[in-house]
């Protein structure tokens, strides 16, 4: 035990050491040639512009080279421990990796989950917790969406299968395992399962580390973390059952597909059964015991929504908790804990106390997009990015961090010290991917039929994006606020949904008149 609580109390004090000053590039950085592959954003705000490709700059430091007999390499790294990796880390970064692929590894970072995990090899970098969120068939999903990378599909889905035993892992390793050749000793398992007398999984008790949101308030008013049950976890785990059921629908595989679905039509029913709180309109942690709502309010029920579990009207009463500041809107949105919590913190949000963390808001605005909220979804991601802009202008060092006040335009804190510089890491998702789908509208990627949605705002100007690869297809699509139309310069053909309305644009360089909506 002793050893154990030294192994921890080193890592703190390094962790801890590693957010008084920007960080070094790691030795074994690959530095890719990502200058001339990201895609260009066009926008009148040209600090927004600069902030883009300052945050590219710095995930370009963390796409670093394994040690011999890591299952890919190079990888990204979260920019955390050094000898470590994280599974929902890696997973968000993912989502703003693809749009640069060939400089960014983030699909090829996933092998260095799956295999160690369901294959049960040692690899040279441990999983620091195993029981991370379980969004690999999300992120798969959303990648495919977006590329077309149909052997990528095709692996993970029926080949190795790798998410479909993600979900059953999470339904079965038991709690309190250590498993030395995947994660370090002092990262058991924390996730338990908990059954009701018909065998049916009710949920999931967890921990603050495990969940990811480290030193949350979640649990307080019923006796801790393992005496609620998480409302992520459930929610997370029927996002997982949707996203295999519609890979495996878009791969042409039926019966799996049905398979899923049943599956995740269960896990539904299941958290509007126990979970949604007709009072309150929310869904709560429930108490492991009674079944009762632990009234804690954090994002996290949000996850309710990306997996569509809430009917229409469970839904907008949702939505007005980010709609209102003493919720989780205002002026600096997606806080991790409700204002009005006795236990927020309003001075830096203290991490999971309040703290803004671009997973979670990447989520929530994803999650209100699901239900057709894409005007308040644009209008708060763009706030969170408003928010990091103005940091990195503002604030020193100029960088990108690891979480931002609820309150200003300034860095959270964890344990009273200023969290890590150079996130990037998951918080490239605000001036990357929130930037190019909430800010300039670029919302939706059908690779399957060639399709690109596009709201196009016309009071943001001349704007748009050049070398925007999707589906297979590289183009350059500016709209020119001088002339009222859009250009055009692409590859292939695709069709491209502006404001509601499809057009066919055809391959080579044109223009076309913008119809009103």
């Amino acid at each position: 035990m002793k050893k154990h609580l030294l192994i921890l109390l080193l890592a703190f004090l390094t962790a801890s050491a590693a957010t008084a000053q920007q960080q070094p590039l790691p030795e074994d950085a690959v530095r890719p040639d990502w200058e001339g592959q990201i895609p260009q954003i066009v926008f009148p705000d040209t600090a927004l512009v600069t902030l883009y490709e300052k945050t590219w700059e710095i995930a370009a430091g963390r796409v670093r080279r394994g040690p011999e007999g890591l299952p890919a390499s190079p990888y990204l790294d979260e920019n955390c421990y050094e000898d470590q990796i994280w599974i929902w880390d890696t997973c968000f970064m993912t989502l703003f990796s693809k749009y640069c692929p060939t400089a960014f590894p983030g699909k090829e970072s996933l092998l260095n989950c799956y295999v160690p995990i369901h294959e049960n090899r040692a690899t040279p970098l441990r999983i620091h917790l195993r029981d991370n969120p379980p969004l690999f068939a999300w992120v798969e999903s959303e990648y495919y969406r977006f590329t077309g990378d149909r052997a990528q599909a095709e692996m993970v889905t029926q080949q190795k299968k790798y998410l479909q035993k993600h979900f059953d892992w999470f339904n079965t390793i038991p709690k309190g395992e250590i498993n030395t050749l995947v994660s370090p000793e002092y990262n058991p398992i924390h996730r338990d399962v908990v059954r009701d007398g018909s065998g049916r999984i009710v949920g999931y008790t967890w921990s603050g580390r495990a969940s990811g949101m480290d030193n949350t308030v979640r649990g307080r008013d019923c006796g801790g973390y393992d005496s609620i049950l998480w409302v992520d976890a459930i929610c997370q785990q029927a996002l997982a059952a949707l996203s295999i059921s519609r890979l495996a629908r878009d791969l042409g595989d039926e019966a799996e597909a049905a398979c899923w679905q049943t599956r995740y039509d269960s896990i539904k029913q299941t958290v509007n059964e126990l979970y949604w709180d007709e009072r309150d309109g929310f869904y709560y942690d429930i108490s492991v015991r009674t079944h009762e709502p632990c009234r804690v309010k954090t994002p996290a029920s949000f996850w309710a929504m990306l997996a569509e579990i809430p009917s229409k009207e469970q839904a907008a009463r949702m939505v007005r908790y980010v709609e209102t500041e003493k919720g989780f809107g205002g002026r600096f949105p997606w806080n991790s804990l409700s204002r009005d919590d006795p236990d927020y913190d309003a001075a830096t949000g203290e991490y999971w106390r309040g703290g803004v963390w671009l997973p979670i808001a990447y989520m929530g605005t994803k999650a209100l997009e699901r239900y057709g909220y894409t005007a308040l979804a644009d209008t708060l991601a763009a706030r969170v990015v408003r928010q990091q802009l103005r940091t990195y202008l503002d604030y020193a060092p100029h960088t990108v961090w690891e979480t931002y006040s609820p309150s200003g335009n300034a860095p959270s804190t964890e344990y009273g010290k200023r969290v890590r510089p150079d996130f990037c890491g998951w918080s490239a998702l605000g001036p990357i991917s929130l930037c190019i789908e909430n800010v300039l509208g670029f919302r939706k990627v059908d690779a399957t039929r060639h399709k690109l949605t596009w709201d196009l705002n016309k009071r943001n100007g001349t704007h748009g994006i050049r070398r925007f690869r999707f589906a297979g297809i590289e183009a350059d699509i500016i709209y020119n606020a001088a002339t009222d139309r859009i250009e055009i310069s692409t590859d292939r053909s695709f069709t491209l949904e502006v404001n509601g309305h499809e057009m066919k644009v055809k391959k080579g360089n044109r223009t076309y008149k913008v119809l009103a909506k």
